[in-house]
């Protein structure tokens, strides 16, 4: 394969599938030279220039383009990488490495000479599966069955964050006797942080407290140390203003809170803070803060929300203000 494009959200995957590649073209022509490029910067003639020159002291060219997608998004460069496909060098292999991709005109020419890979996230259950293979062949450590289950549902199917704590639970456990070397549920709960349902509710916790500044902690908290996903974040707050609008327009119709929490479907802790606060707000707020909400999960979807933790910090703190506020008038 002379090219190759690998696309999609998981960078461990890409990665792992780079450096199988670039092992078996080791493998294949002996000392291989590999050379890094990014899309964004990188000039048409420079790439072709260094597909084109016979190396010196390898007998191949391993030639990685970071950013692809920026560099076919220019449509000279497009055009000159589809004449490139229709004849490319042997002596040099050619990898784009994007993260998002259109398909088109050169992915078939693509296909023609090489392959077109995408490497989006496993599905749940093959995270799991993933868990099991990966934790034995590369760490030598074998995981339980429902701790593999605990530890998808506290990370996700990332699997580069997946992997990160599979290394963590081996270096736990490097000194422990071998019958110990296995990786628990109990150990993932230990070692492991929250699952995204304790995630999501710790952020509205914080956003119904109506402290503006510990509200902006809480955000950066979970960012930027439990590395909670900022799409996880919206959602809970989209939830959490839908339950406050819903509970207050309850309330302002005369219906008993009890009443009120079951058809929004309050449990557990989350009752008395929600309805505390649906009563704050009152029917019109609430509504507003409902409409800014749903349009803070619109403009993170098209890429309209700017740099998405900033602009998540400002939405808790105007959140959490309105709240302050509406109390101290109370």
């Amino acid at each position: 394969m002379r090219i190759v494009i690998l696309h999609g959200k998981d960078s461990f995957l890409i990665v792992e599938r780079l450096r199988r590649f670039h092992a078996a073209l080791n493998e294949q022509f002996g000392e291989v030279s590999r050379f890094d490029l990014d899309g964004a910067t990188v000039r048409t003639v420079d790439l072709l220039d260094e597909l084109r020159t016979f190396g010196l002291l390898a007998a191949h060219k391993f030639v990685v383009v970071d950013k692809a997608e920026q560099f076919v998004a220019n449509e000279d460069a497009r055009r000159a990488l589809e004449r490139y496909a229709q004849s490319p060098m042997q002596e040099a292999t050619l990898v784009l490495r994007a993260d998002s991709w259109r398909p088109g005109n050169l992915d078939k020419m693509v296909s023609a000479v090489g392959a077109v890979l995408k490497c989006d996230p496993p599905s749940i259950d093959d995270a799991k599966r993933w868990c099991g293979a990966r934790a034995q062949k590369h760490y030598s450590l074998p995981i339980d069955a429902d701790a593999a289950d605990a530890l998808v549902e506290r990370v996700g199917n990332d699997l580069a964050r997946l992997d990160s704590e599979l290394a963590k639970f081996a270096a736990y456990l490097a000194t422990e006797p071998e019958p110990k070397r296995r990786v628990t549920k109990a150990l993932v709960t230990a070692l492991t942080g929250q699952t995204r349902e304790e995630a999501a509710w710790e952020i509205q916790e914080a956003l119904l407290a109506g402290n503006p500044a510990a509200a902006i902690r809480k955000v950066r908290e979970l960012i930027e140390i439990s590395q909670a996903p900022e799409q996880l974040l919206i959602w809970s707050i989209v939830d959490l203003s839908r339950k406050l609008h819903d509970a207050a327009r309850l309330l302002g119709e005369g219906t008993a809170e009890g009443v009120v929490a079951k058809q929004v479907k309050l449990w557990g802790p989350s009752q008395a803070p929600t309805i505390r606060a649906a009563k704050i707000l009152g029917s019109t707020r609430a509504a507003q803060l409902f409409r800014e909400a749903i349009d803070l999960d619109r403009r993170s979807k098209s890429g309209l929300a700017g740099e998405l933790p900033r602009t998540l910090e400002a939405f808790a703190m105007g959140m959490s203000t309105m709240l302050a506020v509406g109390n101290s008038r109370r």
